[in-house]
């Protein structure tokens, strides 16, 4: 097993959902949401994501706007659709289930088996995540 794809592919296969849930909380900027994914240690780079914005987009799931800026060229802000809320919704239930299997199994591990790098088990959060209608 090669760990270092492993980790990436699990980093892909959240990115959509990172990406969906960030822009729910309303108009978002590219540069701002690579910023947010930094700080949240999902590295990603701009050649990443603009495509995955696009897709996103093509797919139905966010739309954009043009805002001038005063400090340079019009910046487009990315918001929700109807669909992109819908599916972020449906991607929500199935992290939280995920999440709870996941913490299942990793319980189990043992005395024998320690922590990598002092990590614990990621833990749901307490409610489920409900995007904002402001979007």
């Amino acid at each position: 097993m090669n760990i270092e794809n492993a980790q990436v592919q699990m980093r892909k296969g959240i990115l959509e959902f990172c990406i969906l849930h960030i822009i729910s909380r309303g108009e978002i900027y590219a540069s701002d949401m690579l910023d947010e994914l930094t700080s949240a240690r999902i590295m990603v780079v701009e050649g990443t994501l603009y495509p995955l914005l696009t897709r996103l987009k093509n797919a139905g799931l966010l739309d954009y706007k043009w805002v001038e800026s005063t400090s340079g060229p019009p910046r487009k802000y990315y918001v929700l659709t109807e669909l992109g809320r819908n599916s972020l919704e449906a991607l929500n239930d199935t992290w939280l289930e995920l999440a709870e299997s996941v913490n299942a199994i990793i319980g189990k591990a043992g005395p024998h088996l320690k922590p990598v790098n002092g990590a614990t088990p990621v833990m749901p959060p307490a409610d489920p995540i409900t995007p904002s209608s402001n979007a």
